[in-house]
């Protein structure tokens, strides 16, 4: 069973913890799906790894996500909580390698 490379695009800045809790949703919905899901931005900003509010760290963060996107299948974008500027990078990159890109709800808050 060959499982489909999906890039999982949502907000990370802001309320981070509120954002990091809504990412873990989306790779479990995308999981759900069958899928084989990355976020890059839960991986690489992991204590010790990448420090998201330093501004080469965060640019190595989303080339390193670019990179990886070069190889997935599909992009789909959590759209729950809105975009942020580096969710709309995403889709652009997506959109310019020729990805497919899928908007996704899952609802806003876990109750």
């Amino acid at each position: 069973m060959s499982m489909k490379l999906v890039i999982i695009e949502s907000p990370y800045a802001g309320d981070v913890p509120r954002n990091e809790a809504y990412a873990r949703r989306a790779l479990a919905d995308s999981l759900a799906r069958g899928e084989a899901p990355l976020a890059s931005h839960l991986l690489y900003t992991q204590p010790g790894v990448l420090d998201d509010t330093k501004p080469e760290q965060r640019r190595k963060g989303i080339e390193a996500g670019f990179a990886w996107g070069e190889r997935a299948e599909l992009t789909a974008v959590y759209v729950d909580q809105g975009t942020s500027p580096g969710v709309e990078m995403g889709i652009a990159a997506a959109k310019a390698c020729g990805r497919p890109v899928e908007y996704r709800s899952i609802g806003g808050e876990e109750s």
